[in-house]
């Protein structure tokens, strides 16, 4: 029997829910649905849409709950509450299709709680308990964001990060956001060059900076799965400048000293993509930053000594926070006085400090910080 789109994404959160990843979860089921094009899109719609606004959907469903449920049902009150606040799909759809998903006595308190999110409508801006519900993120989350942008600057990016991203295409074909291919020219590398990518993961930005006719880019990766993606990236694009290899970026099987530019595109807290990766907001933790800095920290030290006299280090992260961005910079202007600063990227690149970030809402890509420092001679 053939399941429809609603049945399908139900399935899909929940997985989400239990701990799966949607990138990983969504994909299996929709190539086993059969599905035609538009209800797939439906259903990663409804998928990406209600997982990203969880916390709204919740709050709207909670008001008129008075018991704790399962997690399938509370699944299934989101999904409603996402069409009717955020889809705006008709009641009788959004109702009664999701009504039928709902198994055995649940049907009645399901069919309950959406008829009365309906009948309230979508709530104003004033509705809401706070800015954080209303964008359904974390309070942490817009409290950093908030502290390090000023609130403005943070609600906007906010707001900017719940809407879908844009797919951007490449001449080669390749899918890479504007902001990331950006941050790949700027390694400005020339024919000739040896460059070194330390975690290079996918291949986007390590097979970009190969069409610049450069003798080598070194793309690395701690994790041999990944490498390997890299490795075969690189080899559908026609990019024999790119060599994968495995190995930990804080201590990589290179030789020091022996490359023009090394590129540190680092692990991060991902706050600046979060329209890609909808349930990222609800695994990232704020110890989590505080591991994340130390580990790019680590991996600049080791970049540090691949670079020759002269040559160039550039970090980015795809982030907004401060102690991913320009306090990292800071504690390289402190324990590296040998770096030198270069001029940051002009708009929509504002400057941050010796480096350079965009915001989602001001240029229409991610969210994305960027460094880059020459290393004089000694």
């Amino acid at each position: 029997m053939k399941r429809g789109p609603r049945a399908i994404a139900l399935d899909a959160l929940v997985r989400i829910d239990a701990g799966a990843y949607a990138n990983l979860a969504l994909p299996g089921l929709l190539t086993r649905s059969n599905l035609d094009d538009r209800d797939r899109a439906f259903v990663t719609e409804l998928v990406y849409g209600t997982t990203r606004m969880r916390r709204a959907c919740d709050w709207l469903v909670d008001r008129f709950l008075y018991r704790d449920l399962d997690p399938e049902v509370r699944a299934v009150l989101r999904l409603g509450a996402y069409q009717l606040a955020f889809l705006q799909t008709p009641p009788h759809a959004a109702v009664g299709e999701t009504v039928d998903l709902a198994e055995g006595r649940t049907k009645g308190l399901v069919n309950a709680v959406l008829r009365k999110v309906a009948a309230a409508g979508p709530p104003s801006p004033g509705d809401w308990p706070d800015d954080a519900t209303r964008l359904s993120y974390p309070d942490w989350i817009l409290e950093r964001l908030t502290r390090d942008l000023g609130s403005e600057q943070a609600v906007a990016a906010l707001e900017q990060m719940n809407e879908a991203a844009t797919v951007t295409e490449r001449l080669d074909g390749y899918i890479q956001d504007e902001a990331s291919q950006q941050v790949a020219a700027l390694v400005d590398a020339t024919a000739g060059e040896r460059v070194v990518d330390l975690c290079a993961a996918p291949g986007g930005k390590a097979t970009l900076i190969a069409q610049r006719d450069v003798a080598l880019v070194a793309a690395g990766d701690v994790q041999r799965s990944r490498a390997r993606l890299v490795a075969d990236n690189a080899a559908r694009l026609d990019q024999g400048a790119v060599v994968a290899f495995v190995g930990d970026g804080r201590c990589p099987p290179l030789r020091p000293g022996a490359f023009d530019h090394v590129l540190v595109d680092a692990p991060c807290s991902g706050l600046g993509v979060l329209r890609r990766r909808p349930d990222a907001r609800w695994r990232i933790q704020p110890s989590d930053v505080e591991d994340l800095v130390r580990l790019q920290r680590e991996l600049l030290t080791a970049a540090i000594d691949l670079i020759r006299p002269d040559g160039t280090l550039i970090y980015s992260v795809c982030t907004l926070t401060a102690e991913e961005s320009e306090h990292v910079d800071r504690w390289l202007s402190v324990t590296h006085p040998s770096l030198v600063a270069l001029p940051a990227p002009g708009a929509p690149w504002e400057p941050v400090g010796r480096g350079a970030r965009l915001l989602p809402h001001a240029a229409g890509t991610d969210g994305m910080y960027v460094l880059k420092l020459r290393l004089h001679p000694r």
